[in-house]
């Protein structure tokens, strides 16, 4: 289990902020937006990402890839091993979260699935080869919807957000990929603010192709590039996922619309019998339970909801928390 982690001060927390909402903005830019020297935000971040208090990574977008499966699992496990059974999840290179959920016999991960083989050797096989674990559920992601990307854990205004948010063109149609996008998809996974001298050498490209195909990456959505915090280091010690049921005419409306609120930091369709699938991260208890009686009270599509507080999270974008093994 995770070990308790100091707070961040207010300086370090909103540069987290700025990084949580736009991975690869330089450091001038972040100081532009938060109002202080850019030598400050160096001399503030870089011991952060040296010590691993923040990572940066990509995520795949599995709409750009047809053979990924996106699937979230619900596990139910023998309390007792629940964490053996976490950490053998967490270090399976196609796990992008994993969260100790409720009353700690429950486990929710999202796997990125190398097509119906893995799918079927996963459920079908290990699953119920593992004496551990009781039961569990399935639910493929349909459509993750992109407005949270740019959370920042409520640490920065919505002005703030509008000057890290890059200008982006909408391209007319998708194009395919590359094989130049397919190299530099690895090393971004690996640090999703490597240089452009970095990415090129891995890709064997120049510097300047490198910026171009990682801009259009991004500006299409075929990666999603994030940074890795502790929450509780920013004062946010309240995480629940919530497994809300839609009328299916207003699905991709109340997505959208919470998509965009500043404590929710993922959402994504689902299939089911919850069909809208979102994750929360808020102060305390008591800001968790104004978001579900005034947000989400609030919307005229929902008809049942179920919450699941977060105990522990033990893999967020692909990355293994440290200690949490």
């Amino acid at each position: 289990m995770t070990k308790a982690s100091q707070p961040l001060n207010e300086t370090d927390s909103r540069i987290a902020g700025a990084l949580l909402a736009s991975p690869r903005a330089s450091w001038r830019t972040v100081g532009r937006v938060l109002g202080i020297s850019e030598r400050t935000v160096v001399r503030r971040a870089a011991p952060l990402f040296h010590d691993k208090t923040l990572r940066a990574t990509a995520v795949r977008n599995p709409v750009w890839f047809p053979d990924l499966i996106p699937l979230a699992l619900r596990i139910r496990c023998r309390p007792h091993q629940i964490s053996a059974i976490a950490a053998t999840l967490a270090r399976r290179p196609d796990t992008i979260w994993v969260d100790i959920l409720g009353g700690g016999d429950e486990i929710c991960t999202i796997l990125f699935l190398d097509g119906p083989d893995a799918r079927n050797s996963l459920l079908l096989r290990d699953l119920p080869a593992t004496s551990a674990i009781q039961s569990w559920t399935s639910h493929i992601l349909l459509r993750v919807f992109p407005a949270a990307f740019d959370w920042s854990g409520g640490l920065l205004t919505e002005a703030e957000l509008t000057g890290l948010r890059p200008e982006v063109s909408v391209p007319a149609a998708r194009s395919a990929l590359q094989p130049l996008d397919h190299a530099l998809i690895p090393p971004l996974v690996e640090d999703g603010r490597a240089s452009y001298a970095d990415l090129a050498r891995r890709a064997d490209t120049t510097p300047l192709t490198a910026r171009r195909r990682l801009e259009a990456l991004v500006g299409d959505q075929v990666l999603r590039l994030a940074t890795e915090v502790d929450l509780a280091r920013l004062g946010i010690r309240t995480e629940a996922l919530l497994w809300i049921t839609v009328a299916p005419g207003g699905l991709e409306e109340t997505g959208r619309q919470l998509s965009r609120h500043p404590q929710v930091r993922f959402a994504s369709a689902t299939t089911g019998s919850a069909n809208l699938l979102v994750a929360v991260a808020a102060t305390d208890l008591n800001a968790l339970y104004h978001f579900l009686s005034d947000t989400i009270g609030a919307l005229t599509h929902v008809s049942t909801i179920e919450v699941t507080p977060i105990l522990s999270g033990v893999k967020r974008t692909g990355l293994v928390r440290p200690g949490s093994l």
